[in-house]
Parts: C-alpha cells; structure tokens; sequence
C-alpha cells in the first residue's frame, strides 16, 4: 500500500487510469458472468427446465461462475484504488466509502459461491443420496433463486458505494462534478434494489440511469485520469497515514 501511495504522488493520473481499468475488468467479467453465461440458462419458475439447461450446458455454467470470482477481485482492487484517488477529498469518508465497497464485494464473492451448489445438487443428472430427481432439481433452482437475492443485496451496497464515490468526485475539484453527479444517480439505481416493488414498477427504465454514471466515471479515468496539480493540492491538506 505505501508503494502505491508514493506512486500516486508521483503520477495520481495514472493511479487513476489504473482505477478506470479496473472497473472495466470488473464489468466486463462480472455482468457477462451473471447475467449472460449464468442468466441465459434460468427459465423462470420451471425447475426441470432450468436443471436441464445446466446440465446440457455445464462448461457455460462454471464459466459463469468462474467470471462472477474474478469480477470479485478485480472489484477488491478496483475499490482500494478509487480510496487512493479520492483519500485527498475527504479521508473519513473515502474510507467509510472504500468499507461499503469491500462489503460489497464480500456479497459479491458469497453470490457466486451459492452458484456452485446447483452443480454439486444435480450431481450430473446422477442420483445423490435419497433425494428424487425432482427434488435435486427443486433445490438447484432454489439455491439459484437465493443467488438472485444475494446479488440483489450486493447490488444495494454496490449502490451506495457508487452514491458515496460519486459524492467525493463530485467536490473533488480534480474531476468533472457533472462525472460525479451521474455517478450518484447511478448508485441510486442500485440502492433503490432494495424495494423490489418500486424496481419492478419503474423497470427497465431505471436503468437508463446507470449508464452514464459507470460508463463516463470509467471513460474518465481511463482517458484524462486526474487533473494532476489540483490533485496534489488536495493531497497537500490531508494528512499522510
């Protein structure tokens, strides 16, 4: 960690493409992970169906599970990066904010864990213990519907990580504050997962939030990072840990 404080320093902007590459890992392995390799297989509120799609499509299954653990890491350094670029703002809540990340993250990494227990349950279309084959497909899709309400719960704390995020590049002053105001709605998207029934009513169209807000923070950083010296000035009023 002191190494990458003093490289910061040294070249904040380039801490920052570093953060804005990181996000790109993660959202390019952890929403294919869930939502295409994973999600393409779920047929809502059919078991068999959905038990038999796994089964038929096992490799897809466990790269989807295997995408979802690496977005996990990649988020992991993602969140300890945006600490470092945003620490000059407000080191209290940059911390609080790097907190709710890494919380996130942890729901993330439990998410997809529960993935695993649909393959160990159908045991290859084989019998496992007593249990009927209607029964192995009832508890695959169970454990798949509590990996929806684990992601789900992710999500709100991913959310108001975003919300927090946006709020320090908003009064950053080496960053945009238009970046930093689409972040927080964004976050918002999220957050608001956790009233189901205003998601659903409000849904897909609460999701046009959340793309400018992810997509112009990463753009940013990747592309112009940081202003350079305003950054160092914040950092000259903050205390060295």
């Amino acid at each position: 960690m002191t190494e990458i404080r003093s490289a910061a320093r040294a070249s904040p902007r380039a801490l920052a493409r570093m953060a804005g590459l990181f996000e790109l890992l993660e959202a390019a392995s952890g929403a294919p992970g869930q939502f295409i390799l994973l999600g393409t297989l779920v047929v809502s509120g059919d078991a068999a169906a959905t038990s038999r799609n796994i089964l038929e499509n096992t490799t897809q299954f466990q790269l989807g599970v295997a995408a979802n653990l690496v977005s996990v890491a990649f988020h992991v350094v993602w969140t300890y990066l945006m600490y470092e670029v945003l620490r000059p703002v407000d080191r209290g809540l940059s911390l609080f904010a790097a907190f709710a990340g890494l919380t996130a993250a942890a729901l993330q990494a439990l998410a997809a864990v529960i993935q695993v227990a649909p393959l160990a349950v159908l045991n290859n279309g084989q019998p496992i213990g007593g249990l009927t084959p209607e029964l192995q497909q009832g508890l695959a899709f169970a454990f798949l519907r509590l990996n929806a309400r684990a992601y789900n719960i992710y999500l709100v704390f991913f959310g108001f990580w975003l919300l927090l995020i946006g709020y320090l590049v908003y009064r950053s002053r080496f960053m945009p504050q238009l970046v930093g105001a689409f972040v927080m709605l964004s976050g918002l998207t999220w957050v608001l997962q956790i009233w189901p029934p205003l998601v659903n009513a409000v849904s897909p169209w609460n999701l046009i939030l959340d793309g400018p807000g992810e997509i112009s923070l990463m753009l940013w950083l990747l592309v112009f990072g940081v202003n350079a010296d305003r950054w160092r000035q914040r950092a000259g009023f903050t205390t060295s840990s």
